[in-house]
């Protein structure tokens, strides 16, 4: 069976929903602190007095969400090597059905796992600056307002509210210089990581019974990335660049055959190829046995999908926003703008034939 990070793409959600409750809760924690008692000519000076409440509060928030996470990575990466790894012996089985006794590898699951911990739990320090910072942001906004009448001051409290939901918790770059926000960071680390465990399990197995080439399927929706490396033939490990191997008949014993080889895996996939999102495949080449399947239809462009994904984002930001609007009004134009978005997806989906997700418009609720 054909390995892609897509087998694992669907174990990231319970990860990514610990980070979502605790942004969600976060952006609730904030609002409701500075909703109290925002009449009160003392406002101001009683939400300064009370920020220590707020630090507590968000505190508990992380260590809730640490201890969650923790085990939640640990499981789902756990998974994502098994289905990799029984993907390895699904094709090799066709080969030598005893190799489905090759035992999983512990050490890289856990190498694996430790590793996604480690750059999730950096974002835990951000949470806690965010929140303070934005509660001392709306408190010097509302109180710098024109006027000091409690309207004037609930308007300038709700727009500094507003753009924080919007956003949520940001400022997390990742090796590409692209910006992301806490949730989908998290889930990106997480997509990334498992797609990784799964790739990495079909690979150890390959290893261990000496499989040495690969195939690249040719798949749809490709992107410029992925695209050079579509229907070739790769070493499993080793050196890089193209080169033309002789290697034995996968069926014919003494007879060799010369085989195209475009490069290495690990070449491959560091030019973009198994990235989050990729749609390609990789299996056992065999010698003059394996033949490259027919390109599946495409059902839109790489633009196209991505577009989707941008429309997800947008319907949980308005989300988030609603969810931390002090005024009805503002919260019904959030969610106004919540159902703009889901009309563009659908209006997509019905042109392209684009899989809805709608897993992946669900904001959670905060705890």
């Amino acid at each position: 069976m054909p390995v892609s990070p897509a087998m694992a793409e669907d174990l990231a959600s319970a990860v990514s929903a610990l980070y979502e409750q605790a942004e969600l809760a976060l952006i609730e924690k904030v609002t409701r602190a500075l909703a109290a008692g925002l009449n009160s000519p003392l406002w101001a000076e009683l939400k300064i007095q009370s920020i220590g409440h707020l630090r507590t509060a968000i505190e508990d928030i992380i260590a809730a969400l640490q201890a969650e996470a923790t085990g939640a990575i640990h499981t789902a990466v756990a998974e994502a090597y098994n289905r990799g790894t029984t993907a390895a012996v699904l094709e090799l089985g066709a080969i030598a059905p005893a190799v489905a006794a090759i035992p999983s590898g512990t050490q890289a699951v856990d190498r694996l796992a430790a590793a996604l911990v480690q750059e999730t739990q950096a974002t835990h320090a951000r949470i806690l600056r965010t929140g303070l910072d934005v509660y001392r942001q709306v408190i010097a906004e509302a109180t710098s307002a024109p006027l000091l009448g409690a309207s004037t001051r609930r308007e300038a409290a709700g727009r500094a509210l507003a753009k924080f939901s919007a956003r949520g918790v940001t400022g997390f770059v990742d090796r590409s210089g692209r910006a992301w926000n806490l949730t989908s960071y998290a889930e990106m680390a997480t997509r990334s990581a498992l797609g990784r465990a799964a790739v990495q399990a079909h690979t150890d197995r390959l290893a261990a019974y000496g499989i040495d080439l690969v195939l690249v399927s040719d798949a749809p929706e490709e992107c410029e990335r992925c695209k050079p490396w579509e229907g070739k033939v790769l070493r499993r490990d080793g050196s890089s660049g193209p080169d033309t191997v002789e290697v034995e008949h996968a069926t014919e014993d003494d007879q060799m055959v010369r085989v195209r080889v475009a490069g290495s895996f690990p070449e491959a996939r560091a030019a973009g190829l198994m990235h989050p999102n990729c749609r390609h495949t990789v299996s056992i080449y065999l010698p003059r046995v394996t033949q490259p399947r027919p390109k599946p239809p495409s059902r839109a462009t790489y633009e196209q999908s991505q577009q989707q994904r941008y429309f997800e984002r947008q319907i949980r930001a308005w989300k988030r926003q609603a969810a931390g609007a002090i005024d009805d009004d503002k919260r019904a134009r959030a969610n106004a703008r919540v159902r703009e978005y889901q009309g563009r997806i659908r209006e997509l989906v019905a042109e392209t034939g684009l899989p809805r997700k709608s897993h992946r418009e669900q904001v959670v609720s905060a705890r």
